[in-house]
């Protein structure tokens, strides 16, 4: 299968605490690039784009360092996937030579149809076999490391054979991925399931832990929504805490989509972020 993604092994840098960039904020990153270690993007905006957003990402590039993170490789599709897709994200790849770049562990297509969603995986040994399949093809075509981030779900598909913890590590042990474990994701299907994400952390993988997502969400009815428009609640900082002490994690992004606070409230987050990471020695 390759090289696989360990984030002390292959001794991959520790960019620190940033945010995933969004373009309502942009002269206010640059008014406070000392605040901002580093930046995600959505891979998706920059894939044949438009002259305006292939400046705008030269823009970001020239001074911060970038990790693409893509939204629509499909890698849980048994059918394969998107070559044009696929084709495009290698070349924005390797444009922004990262030191890694990410996807999320689902499918967004099915019988050629785009579904306009991150779908979950079906937790089965078949449905890591497919995954390992497909990330072999992608590395036929992105050297860069890949890792995969855990998504939420608001249902449990039938005929689970394994439980998330360990689907997730079957994966990454199968492909020799890391993880980008999304913080608020562990606690939105955990409060959703009604189990405590606190008693069942030693059984997810830290090991593989490259890089972490935290954001707010809000409630819709009895559902924790995943929705990146609020500000991070207390049970994610605790639980940020926790797979800090727990993970080599070399990154951390604070996600934010919707009502955009003043950029000093989200430099207030990352600073906290930053201590929880200093706190575990991850970087200096």
């Amino acid at each position: 299968m390759g090289a696989g993604v360990n984030p002390m092994d292959d001794e991959l840098p520790a960019l620190g605490v940033g945010l995933g960039f969004r373009p309502p904020f942009l002269a206010d990153l640059f008014r406070n690039r000392r605040g901002v270690d580093f930046l995600e993007i959505t891979a998706d905006h920059y894939l044949d784009a438009p002259p305006e957003k292939l400046d705008e990402l030269k823009l970001l590039a020239d001074h911060f360092p970038i990790i693409p993170h893509a939204l629509d490789l499909s890698i849980g599709s048994a059918e394969g996937m998107d070559d044009d897709y696929l084709e495009a994200l290698a070349g924005l790849v390797e444009r922004l030579n990262p030191p890694w770049w990410s996807e999320h562990l689902a499918f967004t297509r099915a019988g050629g149809v785009a579904i306009g969603h991150l779908a979950p995986l079906p937790r089965t040994r078949e449905a890591v076999d497919v995954v390992a399949r497909n990330v072999e093809r992608i590395r036929g075509r992105i050297a860069t490391p890949l890792i995969l981030e855990n998504i939420t779900a608001t249902i449990d598909l039938p005929g689970a054979e394994l439980d998330e913890p360990e689907f997730l590590s079957m994966v990454l042990d199968q492909t020799g991925c890391g993880w980008l474990c999304d913080v608020t994701n562990l606690y939105t299907n955990a409060e959703n399931r009604g189990r405590d994400p606190m008693a069942e952390l030693d059984r997810w993988p830290w090991g593989r832990a490259v890089q972490f997502h935290f954001a707010g969400g809000h409630r819709q009815g009895g559902t924790l929504i995943d929705s990146h428009a609020h500000t991070t609640p207390p049970e994610v900082w605790r639980l940020l805490d926790e797979a800090a002490r727990r993970a080599p994690v070399r990154g951390i992004i604070l996600e934010r989509d919707e009502n955009l606070p003043p950029m000093a409230d989200l430099l207030d987050e990352l600073d906290r972020a930053r201590a929880i990471a200093r706190r575990y020695e991850r970087w200096a």
